[in-house]
């Protein structure tokens, strides 16, 4: 009997402003081709699409969804993904990737939000496609999302903010009154990277990790050095650091301090971590940044043109 063909998956940083922590791709060059790729790829951060032309499909390793001008996408960080658009078509898309908890943050803490639990849910192993027809509300705030990213009035960020408060809301009240769906499949360290994400201020081992996915120590490193092309210690360190480059940006707190609430136990180990990462001290960072508001962190390393064909 012949074997089932590996599916390969690959991992896309999209490194978002640490002010203003989402990012617009769209424009008459994106396109996606018709030409099925062979590769799932999945991101470190929610991505929202909206189909502006033609039609296709999205592929997951369990599940295809057929989709069509208007339709919005909504897929969580954990879920490995490809599109392909209709023989003889190439559809056009606008996406946002966007860091929900840091993007409200200056509004209110996550967890202060009214039925938070929902929000959270929309965070983690979920995805959607979601037509024009039924969700007119969703689609026309998305809408209005893009439109401010484009034209970047004044305020802008602001009420861009809101909207996407507004386009969650929504979100939350389709999935609320949705059938409970079956389990999707998101990638085998999709727990150790979710508790990395919400624990990285805290001290835990490399096995707790393990233990989450249900991996021996050494399948679990192996699965997740494949997968993310680093370590889950880098990953953890790479995560403490963008945290500490919003506090950074957004509070007076001491560099001790800071280094202390994303979870390094030295003020030299912080300084060695951020500098590798960096590529400047701390201090220097944030000067650099208290003068200029509008420069993103780390190199940008995931897609800003269609793939090739």
């Amino acid at each position: 009997m012949a074997h089932r063909a590996k599916t390969i998956v690959e991992y896309r940083n999209y490194d978002l402003p640490v002010h203003f922590p989402i990012l617009m791709i769209s424009g008459d060059n994106w396109r996606i081709s018709d030409v099925p790729s062979g590769v799932h790829h999945f991101h470190n951060c929610l991505e929202i699409g909206l189909c502006e032309s033609d039609s296709g499909t999205l592929g997951f390793q369990d599940q295809s969804f057929p989709f069509q001008a208007g339709d919005v996408t909504v897929i969580t960080s954990d879920m490995p993904h490809t599109t392909y658009s209709t023989p003889g078509t190439a559809s056009k898309w606008a996406y946002l990737f966007v860091d929900p908890e840091e993007l409200l943050r200056p509004f209110f803490p996550l967890d202060t939000l009214p039925r938070a639990e929902l929000f959270r849910q929309l965070l983690h192993s979920y995805r959607a496609v979601l037509p024009r027809a039924e969700n007119p509300v969703l689609y026309a705030t998305l809408c209005q999302i893009l439109q401010e990213m484009q034209g970047r009035k004044l305020n802008y960020e602001v009420s861009v903010r809101g909207l996407f408060l507004a386009l969650m809301t929504e979100l939350m009240r389709i999935h609320a009154a949705a059938a409970p769906a079956a389990a999707q499949t998101a990638i085998p360290i999709a727990p150790a990277l979710r508790y990395i994400t919400e624990h990285y201020m805290d001290s835990f081992t490399m096995e707790e990790l393990a233990d989450a996915c249900h991996m021996s120590p050494s399948h679990f490193r192996r699965v997740f050095g494949e997968i993310m092309g680093i370590g889950p210690l880098e990953h953890l360190n790479r995560t403490r650091i963008l945290k500490a480059c919003t506090l950074l940006r957004m509070t007076e707190d001491s560099i001790l301090r800071i280094s202390e609430q994303v979870g390094f136990r030295s003020l030299s180990s912080f300084n060695r971590h951020f500098a590798a990462a960096m590529g400047e001290s701390p201090t220097d960072w944030r000067k650099r940044m208290s003068a200029n508001q509008h420069v993103t962190i780390l190199k940008y390393s995931g897609w800003l043109v269609p793939p090739a064909t």
